[in-house]
């Protein structure tokens, strides 16, 4: 849980990897944005972070992660490195 960081679920790739952050590089640049006028630097990685979403959904089955075959749960940080903290919630039987 950070406002600037990013939670998201893709294929474990390399190159995919890369093209995601060459992606959000190109929408949201580093750049003088209107936030940067109340003493903060990092209105690009604000945008990074609504471009990738900051939760997500997974499905559980039988006590294990139900993902497909190279599916994996990633995490950006666009702002450097802070403390985190996590929260899981359980929904179902």
């Amino acid at each position: 849980m950070h406002i600037t960081a990013a939670v998201y679920v893709n294929d474990e790739e390399s190159g995919l990897i890369e093209d995601i952050m060459q992606w959000a590089e190109k929408l949201a640049p580093v750049s003088n944005y209107h936030h940067h006028h109340t003493g903060e630097s990092n209105g690009d990685a604000h945008l990074k972070r609504l471009l990738l979403g900051h939760q997500v959904l997974l499905p559980i089955t039988n006590g294990h992660l139900d993902l497909g075959p190279w599916e994996r749960v990633f995490y950006a940080e666009f702002d450097g490195q802070r403390k985190k903290r996590v929260i899981v919630k359980v929904v179902g039987e």
